[in-house]
């Protein structure tokens, strides 16, 4: 979600518009759920609960674990720089506490213990670990990362000290839940994606393109602040529709 990349690395266009893509998908997400019964009632549609609205979360959290592992091919393609990965890194897991106190603040029964930051950040880890092995290496243990819940779930994995594995036969309560299995599948299939452009040169190709118009500017922007944008929008939303059910004497959700 976040992008700190290291220093004197060219910035892809084609990434910060993706990125961008996703960050806006997030936001209109989260207001068709914030609009929806769990919340504000303004609507009937249960966006944690309707098949093409949870489809379309586990899409936008792929898609921003898919371009971690295209930032850590790029960022470190000649050389692991320990610096800028670990300020990266600190920014991200220092986020992913953020919205874990926060949200154990105001809402404790479903606060978030490990979701789409807390995920990224071990990604970002675990991805490492694979940069310079096969691509085919890469890709089976994408594989096995996607196989590995419904193959290995088992009720021992089921406490709180192990719900970041992804392996339990429960879902925890939590409103954002993005354990390592099989969520690491994406970022794995980014990398090995990566290192076949850069090894038949499509990379150059994508480096050289630009997105037309103000659109395509205003997306580069959001991908470049994308976890401003994520750390802002719920707050700004919530605030403003609590305004709103105010001002139309409508009930709204005690915090």
């Amino acid at each position: 979600m976040v992008d700190v990349p290291a220093m004197q690395q060219p910035r892809y266009a084609a990434i910060d518009v993706a990125r961008g893509v996703a960050i806006v998908a997030m936001v209109i997400y989260h207001f068709t759920w914030d609009l929806g019964p769990d919340l504000f009632g303004f609507t009937s549609l249960n966006a944690a609960l309707n098949t093409g609205w949870v489809v379309f979360a586990r899409l936008i959290a792929g898609s921003f674990l898919f371009i971690v592992g295209i930032s850590l091919v790029l960022a470190h393609r000649r050389g692991f720089r320990a610096r800028s990965f670990l300020r990266r890194f600190a920014i991200i897991a220092g986020a992913a506490i953020l919205i874990t106190v926060a949200t154990r603040l105001a809402i404790p029964d479903t606060y978030v213990r490990f979701g789409i930051l807390h995920g990224i950040a071990a990604a970002s880890v675990i991805g490492l670990l694979f940069l310079r092995l096969p691509v085919w290496l890469v890709l089976v243990a994408a594989v096995a990362a996607f196989a590995a819940p419904p193959l290995f779930s088992d009720p021992a994995f089921n406490g709180a000290a192990l719900l970041w594995l992804g392996l339990g036969t429960e879902v925890p309560a939590m409103i954002d839940y993005v354990p390592v299995l099989p969520w690491v599948g994406p970022t794995l299939l980014g990398i090995a994606a990566t290192r076949i452009a850069l090894a038949t040169g499509f990379d150059q190709r994508i480096a050289s393109w630009r997105p037309p118009g103000r659109t395509g500017r205003g997306l580069i922007g959001a991908g470049r602040w994308s976890l401003v944008i994520y750390l802002v929008h719920q707050p700004i939303m919530i605030a403003l529709l609590y305004l709103i059910a105010l001002a139309l004497g409508r009930p709204t959700p005690l915090f």
